[in-house]
């Protein structure tokens, strides 16, 4: 069982405001994919393919504190952890940072889903293979990360 997941990426000047900045809303785009290499590394998918229905994983809430700026080329580095697992949903802390120096920290609940022709979108229990691929960090990585 996981807790925890790193992954870096390099900052794209499509991404960038007209400073030269990352676009702030590009940390949001950053966080999912790093849940999603995060699932991958586990041989897992957010989107499993032959799932009765369609299941998925909906965004119940997003958040950002910004730091300081990352810049086009910039490599920033992202540590995913697991704060809280539910039944139906996994709540993510995320810290980026460059050079060894945190830029920004972020957080993430996703709830499991279905979504099925006249019924919409309902709240379902995680897949037992998930449940079983990721737990919640120990209590003093957790603390470590305040």
């Amino acid at each position: 069982m996981e807790y925890e997941f790193r992954t870096q990426r390099r900052v794209e000047f499509a991404e960038t405001d007209m400073a030269g900045i990352l676009h702030f809303s590009n940390f949001y785009r950053y966080m999912e994919e790093a849940e999603h290499a995060f699932f991958r590394s586990l041989g897992l998918s957010v989107h499993p393919h032959g799932s009765s229905g369609e299941l998925g994983w909906v965004r119940a809430e997003a958040a950002c504190r910004f730091l300081q700026p990352l810049r086009y080329e910039d490599i920033v580095d992202i540590h995913v952890l697991v704060t809280e697992k539910r039944s139906k949903s996994i709540t993510y802390a995320f810290v980026f940072s460059k050079a060894g120096i945190e830029v920004a920290r972020g957080s993430m609940a996703v709830v499991c889903i279905t979504k099925s022709e006249g019924e919409g979108l309902r709240a379902i229990p995680m897949p037992a293979n998930v449940d079983a691929a990721i737990q919640v960090a120990p209590t003093e990585v957790l603390d470590s990360q305040r």
